[in-house]
């Protein structure tokens, strides 16, 4: 696994994601009742990062057409998306959150 790091936890807060790029690719970090999260960020709908969205009750509503996912298991729970979306493992080292992006890149 090669981690790298993403963000420190004072940088997540359960209304204000993280947006985040590991080689190119968009990631969110979210916080849920003390645990984090970390999610493909691009909508599978049109263009859209779902960090910019609404949070509300363990769910990310995307901000263009408010297709709604579960931020704990990236199902999709509403369209226009029709595919859920990734769930990221992730780490905390020292306060920092970090990422394995080779799992990142292989999506």
């Amino acid at each position: 696994m090669s981690w790298t790091t993403v963000c420190r936890k004072d940088q997540v807060q359960e209304d204000f994601p993280f947006s985040a790029k590991i080689d190119g690719k968009e990631v969110g970090i979210y916080l849920l009742d003390d645990d984090y999260y970390a999610l493909e960020d691009v909508c599978p709908h049109a263009y859209a990062l779902l960090s910019q969205g609404f949070v509300e009750d363990g769910e990310i509503e995307c901000p263009l057409h408010e297709a709604t996912f579960d931020i704990r298991t990236g199902k999709c729970l509403g369209g226009p998306a029709e595919r859920d979306i990734k769930v990221y493992p992730l780490r905390i080292v020292d306060e920092e959150i970090q990422l394995d992006s080779a799992e990142v890149t292989a999506s």
